[in-house]
């Protein structure tokens, strides 16, 4: 065999070496075409690695259970929510923080919709999938949550507005994403999701209220907190003008 000839069959080993996916992509790929094929429950881990072509200890060396090859990427989104809520200093507004952490999952679905609606549809009719679905959120839920408990640290309620906060960041995001799973992956998830936050925002954000009283003399600017009542701003006014 001449060197040319042999130089081209290693070039070709090399090519389909590269158009090849990688094994964890593999066994998504096949486990997914088994369950739309055959059904969640009928198909066994022995059948997904008998399709992707490799050993059962291949399939357990990156997925735990039969569960966690529906959600492959969900621990390495976990890792990038937890790492950019860490990367982010005291200056930073912690609600907007947190609603932006919540893109973050949003951008995982979307980066593959098909994939992501094929998900959606196998989770909706398989309980066992619903409710690890349901501990995988929860998971993120705490995420968030033990972010605001650090911001609100030494406030009265800190705890639980973090929690509620963080409750309402998930259930604003997941009620955007279901919207976005519904339309087969069409319509503007990033639209939606922001709409849906923009709520979360409005409600417990600390952009604060600027009234402007006006004398002949001067201006004052008094700054109260979002949601104080109304007397009370008055009274701050008041008691800026001398009036108190």
């Amino acid at each position: 065999m001449s060197s040319s000839s042999a130089a081209a069959r290693r070039g070709e080993k090399a090519e389909a070496a590269a158009a090849k996916p990688p094994m964890r992509d593999a066994l998504v790929g096949a486990a997914f075409r088994l369950f739309l094929e055959r059904g969640y429950e009928q198909t066994t881990v022995d059948d997904i690695v008998a399709l992707a072509g490799v050993g059962r200890r291949s399939f357990f060396r990156y997925f735990p259970s039969k569960e966690d090859v529906v959600f492959p990427d969900h621990e390495r989104c976990l890792t990038d929510m937890t790492d950019f809520l860490a990367s982010g200093d005291d200056t930073e507004e912690p609600v907007g923080r947190v609603c932006d952490a919540a893109r973050l999952v949003l951008r995982m679905y979307a980066e593959n919709p098909t994939f992501s609606v094929q998900r959606y549809r196998l989770t909706k009719k398989v309980p066992g999938l619903r409710a690890y679905e349901l501990s995988v959120v929860w998971r993120y839920e705490r995420a968030l949550a033990e972010y605001l408990r650090a911001r609100f640290a030494g406030r009265r309620d800190g705890i639980l507005r973090a929690d509620v906060i963080a409750a309402a960041v998930v259930a604003a995001h997941n009620n955007a994403l279901r919207s976005w799973l519904r339309s087969d992956g069409r319509s503007d998830a990033g639209a939606t999701v922001d709409h849906a936050l923009g709520y979360v925002r409005s409600t417990f954000g600390a952009t604060p209220v600027t009234l402007v009283a006006e004398q002949p003399e001067d201006v004052v600017v008094v700054v109260s907190r979002r949601g104080a009542p109304l007397w009370r701003v008055v009274q701050e006014i008041e008691t800026t003008l001398g009036r108190g």
